[in-house]
């Protein structure tokens, strides 16, 4: 007996799964290499990135892409802003994993949905049902709560929230496909990733990559770490409507949470837990509210 095909939506869902969990579990990766400093460790995670998109850019044949947009001075200019904006993202969120903060960062994911049905609102014109308001409350109630009394989470978790929903709000605006921008963002940030390891390499620790083959294999998976995922994001959403795609986006926040209270036995306070509580809260009117708008159109097109 033959089995079905898998759909093209199906597909699309593996993929997306993929991409979402191994960002989950980036803070297991970025545990090996918490001895490299940060902004070194950006720098190298820069240099190895860009191999890996050319890699990528040839196997789809977009390299034609790459060269109209760079001939294009103010596309180039977009994403210059984007890949500051992502390289920011990059830093707060490995530091914050290196100095133990692993539930600011699965917060700051949590957050960045909401922080991007926001932003669609104040920027684009977009309007929010009376549901969608009522989680953007939510999740500032819970924000609120951090504020009262865990300020030094609240830093970071805003500061990835805001910072990448930013930076899709750049990339949005931006007529240029993933893998190519992300092709161009990664060769804005060479020169400046170059610098950077090259400064490391003259401190007295000296470079990261000479502190042996194992080491420095580890450092240089961190292009497999950033690249791949993010293909596969850009396979998922040509495959699967945006709102299947965005409640997935829930998946890789929830491994990092998961992660941070087991592996990682950070302590989970009062205050933070409540916070967390609203957030899911507003989670769950935010998809509650996207399933009742998809079956009302389902329901407009059905066949009478």
């Amino acid at each position: 007996m033959n089995r079905p095909p898998i759909s093209h939506a199906q597909t699309g869902l593996i993929m997306a799964l993929g991409a979402y969990l191994t960002w989950g579990v980036m803070p297991l990766y970025l545990r090996f290499v918490s001895w490299v400093p940060p902004f070194e460790f950006i720098g190298w995670r820069i240099i190895f990135t860009l191999p890996v998109c050319l890699l990528f850019v040839a196997l789809r044949r977009e390299f034609a892409e790459v060269l109209r947009v760079l001939a294009k001075p103010r596309l180039v200019a977009v994403l210059a802003a984007s890949a500051l904006l992502v390289g920011i993202n990059w830093t707060i969120y490995i530091a914050a994993i290196q100095a133990g903060h692993v539930l600011a960062s699965s917060l700051g994911y949590y957050i960045n949905p909401l922080v991007n049905v926001f932003f669609g609102t104040l920027f684009l014109g977009e309007r929010l049902s009376t549901w969608q308001w009522l989680a953007v409350g939510l999740a500032a109630l819970g924000v609120s709560l951090l504020a009262w009394d865990a300020r030094e989470m609240l830093w970071i978790s805003l500061s990835l929230a805001v910072s990448f929903s930013a930076y899709g709000l750049v990339r949005k605006l931006a007529p240029v496909e993933s893998v190519p921008g992300l092709t161009i963002e990664t060769l804005l940030l060479l020169i400046p990733a170059a610098l950077t390891v090259f400064w490391y390499s003259g401190t007295p620790a000296g470079s990261a990559m000479a502190h042996g083959p194992a080491n420095a294999a580890l450092i240089a998976f961190s292009g497999l770490m950033t690249g791949i995922p993010l293909l596969l994001f850009a396979a998922a959403a040509r495959r699967m409507d945006y709102s299947s795609l965005g409640m997935t986006q829930f998946l890789s926040p929830t491994v990092v949470f998961v992660l941070g209270v087991t592996v990682f036995a950070e302590p989970l306070r009062p205050l933070q837990l409540a916070c967390f509580g609203f957030i899911w809260a507003a989670i769950a009117v935010f998809v509650w509210d996207i399933l009742a708008r998809r079956r009302a159109m389902s329901a407009q097109v059905a066949p009478t």
